[in-house]
């Protein structure tokens, strides 16, 4: 179980908190969607959970243990917004194994196999892939480390209706062996996968009920 506990984020060049006493909770193989427009701090959280940026108060707990930043850097692994342009491996294998050289064929084989990536050529350079596959191969590099909970910013961004259906399909399929936290500002398709979701405004977040709000956008979109 993931908890955060008045979670805030308040550097000292702002005026204001970046986020401001956040609580939530989050549930082992659950997928909890957090639904903010741009600059809301859904991005800083996810930061702030992969240990790329530490909390100015409040206190995250995976069980019952507190972690700091050291912890969440093996805890989570974080898929950014266009992760594609993260890639610096010059094949599949390389980017697979970037700073893990240790790891064998057999967990290569397995983290792209659960991806649905199984059949390319190790060989093949990210960047001959098509869209959908670099996220696809993206989700790979992260659970190829095996971490508590997979993060994904925006992670239907850039993605035609159909490879969008293809990566939804996906995080249905992986949030039954992983615990996922999803940030986005278009909740759409990713609605009925959550478990659980909250609205992020101004740093401020809210629990809300994911049929509910799978209403509203319905009633929205007619």
């Amino acid at each position: 179980m993931l908890y955060l506990k008045n979670l805030t984020y308040h550097p000292p060049a702002t005026p204001t908190a970046i986020l401001k006493g956040l609580n939530l909770e989050l549930a082992p193989q659950q997928l909890g969607l957090v639904i903010g427009p741009s600059g809301s701090g859904k991005t800083t959280l996810l930061e702030i959970l992969a240990g790329l940026a530490e909390q100015t108060g409040g206190t995250i707990f995976w069980r019952d243990q507190e972690l700091i930043s050291d912890h969440l850097q093996q805890l989570a692994g974080l898929v950014f917004q266009f992760p594609e342009r993260h890639f610096c491996g010059n094949t599949i294998l390389e980017e697979l194994r970037m700073g893990h050289p240790e790891l064998g064929s057999e967990r290569v084989y397995e983290a792209l196999g659960e991806v649905g990536l199984a059949d390319l050529s190790l060989n093949t350079p990210p960047h001959a892939l098509s869209g959908g596959q670099q996220r696809r191969l993206a989700l790979a590099v992260q659970l190829i480390r095996q971490p508590s909970v997979l993060m994904l910013d925006e992670p239907t961004a850039g993605l035609d209706w159909s490879m969008r259906r293809q990566l939804v399909n996906l995080l249905a399929k992986l949030k039954t062996h992983w615990t996922l936290l999803v940030v986005t500002h278009d909740a759409g398709e990713l609605l009925p996968l959550a478990d659980r979701c909250w609205t992020i405004k101004h740093g401020e977040l809210e629990a809300v009920d994911p049929a509910t709000l799978g209403r509203k956008v319905e009633v929205i979109s007619h």
